[in-house]
């Protein structure tokens, strides 16, 4: 991954000189869209992207993956429902699974390639509108707890973009009721939901925590003067997403690493 050049006055916010060490895997597939973004983010958090490519054989000793948003494969079939066959995921399927549970994030078409490997419970299918949605969403955080959210509060409510077609969260009440109990929604839309997911869902984990999937972009709200914030009317912060990134590196410094 070539560095990527800040813009205005931008800097990384680690202030961990152990960050630096963090490598954070992003997936690439044909299709995808949002891999350079996501590989800012992790810059500006302090960690060092690492990219990897759908058909790879290895995972090139990452600390964490993000899987981006975009329309792999063109969305044929299902969205992520081709991507979720790729020679990586079966690597990043095993590695989260695993005693070591690899901090996995899927954003947009990542999630909905989540839930297809069934890494994550539930399924996307079209908005209820039937339309390409494109806003900046509040979100309030649910669950704290994860490896993605743990520099967040309980309850905060946070601004990031969002913008899909096959966003709508689905499953059955059982999966539903075990998600709510297993304080598993990690992310629910507030003041409007955007696609008609069920419960007003827009993001979810495993059991571990070590695998949260949501709707919206936090890799696009992670710099002052490009987020939400910029925009008349509505509130919050350029840099609301930003959590995301330093959560998962917080997380794997203060583990084995």
């Amino acid at each position: 991954m070539t560095e990527l050049p800040l813009i205005g006055e931008a800097v990384a916010v680690a202030a961990n000189p152990r960050l630096a060490g963090a490598r954070i895997g992003v997936v690439t597939f044909p299709g995808t869209l949002d891999d350079r973004d996501a590989a800012r983010a992790v810059s500006l958090a302090g960690a060092t992207p690492v990219a990897l490519w759908h058909a790879d054989t290895t995972l090139s000793d990452v600390d964490a993956v993000v899987i981006p948003g975009g329309f792999s494969y063109g969305d044929y079939l299902r969205a992520g429902a081709i991507a979720r066959f790729a020679p990586l995921m079966s690597k990043i399927i095993d590695a989260a699974n695993s005693d070591a549970k690899l901090p996995v994030l899927g954003i947009c078409n990542g999630f909905q390639i989540l839930t297809e490997s069934h890494l994550l419970p539930g399924s996307m299918i079209k908005n209820d509108h039937l339309k390409f949605m494109c806003r900046d969403q509040v979100l309030r955080v649910e669950n704290n707890s994860t490896a993605w959210t743990g520099d967040y509060a309980a309850g905060q409510e946070i601004t990031v973009p969002l913008k899909n077609q096959d966003g709508q969260y689905i499953a059955d009440e059982k999966t539903l009721d075990a998600l709510e109990a297993e304080g598993r929604v990690v992310f629910r839309y507030v003041g409007f939901n955007p696609n008609g997911s069920r419960r007003d869902i827009a993001g979810i984990s495993n059991a571990a925590g070590n695998v949260v999937g949501l709707m919206p972009h936090p890799e696009h709200a992670v710099e002052p003067g490009f987020g939400p914030a910029s925009l008349d009317g509505i509130g919050g912060s350029d840099t609301d997403g930003l959590g995301f990134f330093t959560s998962v590196l917080n997380k794997i410094v203060g583990g084995a690493k």
